[in-house]
């Protein structure tokens, strides 16, 4: 993408509408403060994999994003095992789409085979299958597609395989808003960005409960909203 300048108050404003958003829907929220020496440190979920039974801490593809994980692993610790990726296998939490058992893994200029041989490896053992999607066109698999419920798919088709998901129902986003494909769940509530109105539309009328959010100064960064947070069930 092109540099924009980024209005950081508004930033910090619209960071906490989204954490806002979230406690509101039922979501214990911890914000972390270990990382604000990284730019990229509010794109949380790039730097883990968090399933039910462990979290696979992520090999950063972008060499200046390789510190984060330290302060990330301390915190995930506190609920899950952890497993480490390591270099020269590239993973980021943004290129891994979980549906269910089914773990979908973008090949992307961040996260490479070794990587996707990494996680298949790691989640074998407990009944995973993992699925590599071609990324092309975005940063992560995320910026392409998302998960509206358990059948349908929201996808960019320019930016990722849509084949890769043929058990699926295909949602193609409306070609003049290529960036409307990251959304995320919470329950059964589907969050948005609030500048795709077309694809709002396009996704209302397949659900009802949706929410609606602003996080304008994050896309400058080629950030969504799922890149903001690493969301994962409390151990009972």
């Amino acid at each position: 993408m092109e540099r924009v300048e980024i209005d950081y108050d508004l930033a910090v404003q619209q960071h906490e509408e989204y954490c806002k958003m979230l406690a509101r829907r039922g979501v214990a929220v911890t914000t972390l403060y270990d990382n604000l020496s990284f730019a990229d440190c509010c794109f949380v979920e790039d730097t883990a994999i968090v399933v039910d039974e462990l979290a696979i801490i992520a090999s950063m593809g972008a060499i200046s994003r390789r510190s984060e994980t330290a302060a990330i692993a301390s915190e995930l610790a506190k609920y899950r095992e952890l497993v480490c990726v390591r270099y020269p296998s590239t993973l980021e939490g943004g290129d891994v789409l979980q549906a269910g058992k089914n773990i979908f893994v973008g090949l992307s200029t961040r996260t490479n085979h070794r990587g996707m041989e990494e996680i298949v490896r790691i989640l074998k053992a407990l009944d995973y299958r993992v699925f590599p999607v071609p990324v092309r066109g975005s940063l992560h698999l995320t910026t392409a597609c998302s998960l509206i419920d358990d059948e349908t798919v929201l996808i960019n088709p320019r930016w990722a395989d849509a084949d890769s998901f043929h058990n699926f129902r295909i949602l193609n986003i409306p070609d003049d808003e290529p960036w409307g494909a990251n959304t995320f769940r919470i329950g059964e509530t589907v969050c948005l960005e609030a500048s795709f109105p077309k694809t709002i539309a396009l996704v209302q009328d397949v659900h009802d409960n949706l929410e609606v959010l602003n996080i304008s100064e994050f896309l400058k960064a080629e950030g969504g909203l799922s890149c903001l947070s690493l969301i994962f069930q409390m151990p009972s």
